[in-house]
Parts: C-alpha cells; sequence; structure tokens
C-alpha cells in the first residue's frame, strides 16, 4: 500500500523530470552560437487549480535553477489553469499555443487532449495521463508518434507483464 508522501513524491519527480526534458527540447536555441532576444518559454496547462500544486512548481523551479534555467531571467513558464472547469482547457490550450510556446507541459488526460487539439507542430509533454494510448493521445508507448510524450502513472499495457513478473 502506497502512502500519499510516495505518491507526492513521484509526482514532483515526474513533474521534474518532464519539464527538464522540456527544457532539453528548447536548450538548443540557447546554445546556439550567436545569442537570440528570445527566451525560451515553457507552456503549463493544468486541469485543476495550482494551490495543490505549489509544492511541485517550486521543486520544478528549484530543478530547473540546479540546470541553469532560472524563471524570469533565461526562460519564462506561462501557467494556465482550469480550475476544474474542463470546458476551458480548450480555450486555454489554444492562447498558449498563440503564445507560441517552446514546449507545452500538461497535467491530467483533459488537458493533454486539448493541447493536442490546439497544436499538431508544439512538442507537448503530458504527465498525470491514465492510459494515453486509451485516450488517443499517442499511438504506442514504444512510439509515441506525432508531437506528444509524456509520463503515464498508470501504463495499462503493462500490467499483464507486471502480473507476469509477479507469479
Amino acid at each position: 500500500d502506497r502512502g500519499e508522501g510516495t505518491t507526492v513524491r513521484r509526482t514532483i519527480i515526474g513533474f521534474i523530470i518532464t519539464c527538464a526534458l522540456g527544457c532539453l527540447c528548447v536548450a538548443p536555441l540557447a546554445a546556439d552560437a550567436q545569442p537570440r532576444a528570445k527566451v525560451p518559454r515553457i507552456g503549463f496547462l493544468g486541469s485543476s487549480s495550482p494551490a495543490p500544486y505549489e509544492p511541485i512548481i517550486d521543486a520544478l523551479r528549484q530543478g530547473m535553477r540546479e540546470l541553469g534555467w532560472v524563471e524570469g531571467h533565461n526562460v519564462t513558464i506561462e501557467f494556465r489553469w482550469a480550475e476544474g472547469e474542463l470546458e476551458r482547457l480548450p480555450a486555454l490550450a489554444a492562447a498558449l499555443a498563440r503564445l507560441e510556446v517552446d514546449v507545452l507541459v500538461t497535467q491530467g488526460t483533459p488537458a493533454a487532449i486539448a493541447a493536442k487539439h490546439a497544436t499538431q507542430t508544439l512538442p507537448i509533454i503530458f504527465v498525470q495521463v491514465g492510459d494515453p494510448v486509451g485516450s488517443g493521445l499517442i499511438t504506442s508507448l514504444a512510439r509515441p508518434g506525432g508531437n506528444l510524450t509524456g509520463l503515464s502513472l498508470l501504463a495499462f499495457e503493462l500490467d499483464a507483464k507486471r502480473l507476469e513478473m509477479l507469479k
């Protein structure tokens, strides 16, 4: 039985890793020989409200600082929250796409679906998605295809393998 603390720690770690991957996607922009005036932007689309995620966001900012990415200095994060009103997600996703963020990170299956419908060109990294294949976000776990990738808390395709290993 996993405690709430373990779930929170896994969520924090997954969130940091996901955003670090997003930073890697935009790192070539900062590494060009000629300086650019444009600061890389990460868009974040959340299905819920920001309050429960404050510790995770703080951990994200700390992890990014450790990698040399300082919000407001050499990277910008644009947060958009649906506040539990899922019907707001398509408009919020479209607004982030119009901002031309360099990578879009989504929290939850509804946010990931909204982002997928908003853009076919921006890289999208999803977290806290139950079944990315079953929800139509990606083609397969091995080869997601398109512009989406990410972390799933429940990989249904692996359940049979887990049972086999347990036996």
